[in-house]
């Protein structure tokens, strides 16, 4: 019995850990604003993603670094998702549920959430935590981080021009049900035959792709929408997104490390 909860527990190590810095952060928030004993500004934004990279450069080769910057076709599908896809889909999607009477700040602030980069620490963490195509994950979350910083704002302002003013529904079940559709949409479109991606291309592709960046993000509402009383309303999806993200990713974790197993093993010759 005990020994069997321990493996369960070392094979779910990262949904656990997760859970128990929800917990604590629950807790005792003090501790991780702002200004507060773990310096976030400093230790966060600097330190973290820094370690990232540096042990994710440490265990990769220069062979596959190579490979993964000149895998343009993956890099093309995730920047086109990202950038264009997403952010139309979320807009037709807006565009009926328009017809509810909710908020209209909380409308303006999924949309804003869909046009949005990915971040670079989150979705390269879960790739590597799978097993997939880690190299080509830093290349296209770094690449659309910078790509993304260019086409937010004049396509975040054109398809917010675009939306009625009537309310939209983005509470949390919203944000949840779009994050978990797109990711199941991109683990379609990159695991057909015809696509040419492996499996570990499509773990890269599916967690790049459908992640957006909180780091950026909220830098880029305030500047977006600063003066504006209702910020605190436009942030809220992105507060939900974000660790949405997260969770709902280490929960597939299991999940996606067997169905890479099974594709390998039909791909391997006897």
């Amino acid at each position: 019995m005990l020994v069997g909860l321990i493996a369960r527990v070392r094979k779910e190590w990262f949904i656990i850990g997760i859970v128990l810095v929800i917990m604590c952060a629950k807790l005792e928030p003090s501790v991780g604003v702002k200004g507060g004993p773990l310096r976030p500004e400093i230790t966060i934004t600097y330190v973290a993603v820094s370690v990232i990279f540096f042990n994710s450069g440490l265990s990769l080769k220069t062979e596959e670094l190579a490979s993964a910057l000149m895998h343009v076709k993956l890099h093309f599908f995730i920047q086109t998702f990202t950038l264009v896809f997403f952010p139309v889909a979320i807009w037709l999607l807006l565009r009926v549920l328009a017809l509810t009477a909710i908020n209209e700040w909380l409308l303006r602030g999924l949309q804003t959430v869909a046009c949005m980069p990915p971040p670079v620490s989150s979705a390269v963490i879960l790739t590597k935590a799978v097993g997939g195509n880690e190299a080509a994950a830093i290349f296209s979350s770094s690449s659309a981080g910078v790509s993304g910083l260019l086409v937010f704002c004049p396509v975040l302002l054109h398809l917010l021009a675009a939306l009625h003013d009537s309310g939209c529904p983005s509470h949390s079940r919203t944000v949840f049900s779009s994050l978990l559709s797109f990711m199941a949409l991109i683990f379609f479109l990159s695991t057909r035959k015809s696509s040419g991606f492996t499996a570990a291309d499509s773990v890269a592709i599916m967690f790049c792709a459908t992640h957006k960046s909180l780091t950026l993000g909220i830098p880029m509402l305030k500047i977006m929408f600063e003066g504006y009383e209702h910020l605190s309303l436009i942030s809220v999806p992105l507060l939900i997104y974000h660790p949405a993200q997260i969770l709902l990713g280490s929960v597939l974790l299991p999940s996606i490390k067997t169905w890479m197993s099974g594709r390998q093993k039909t791909l391997t010759p006897i």
